[in-house]
């Protein structure tokens, strides 16, 4: 996937929304108040930063060299993936929509979107 397909994916999620909390990098994609997922890197190499199961999140990174603990986040509950070709559309995707699944349950129920 490349950078604007990534943001394209995520966008389309209910009650996504794009924010640059920290300067013009990275771009931070949250929903409601928290944020789901980071993208920084280059337009060809994005880095994407993921909220993922403690469990899960080693698993991935012992599968995938290019996986690795969340670059200045919570290292057990965050991955950075460079994406760089190494991690299988579909397996890349599965972890977009675990991150914001993550997020979307850790939400009060009134600021889950419909």
């Amino acid at each position: 996937m490349k950078y604007e397909e990534i943001v394209s994916y995520c966008m389309k999620k209910a009650g996504a929304w794009e924010d640059y909390p920290f300067g013009p990098e990275p771009l931070v994609l949250k929903v409601s108040t928290k944020m789901f997922a980071l993208l920084g890197g280059t337009v060809d190499t994005p880095h994407l930063s993921l909220k993922c199961k403690p469990e899960t999140a080693d698993l991935l990174r012992q599968q995938f060299a290019s996986v690795k603990p969340g670059y200045h986040l919570n290292k057990a509950h965050w991955n950075t993936v460079v994406v760089d070709g190494t991690v299988p559309r579909e397996d890349l995707v599965w972890m977009i929509d675990h991150s914001y699944d993550l997020v979307v349950k850790s939400l009060p129920k009134a600021k889950r979107p419909v």
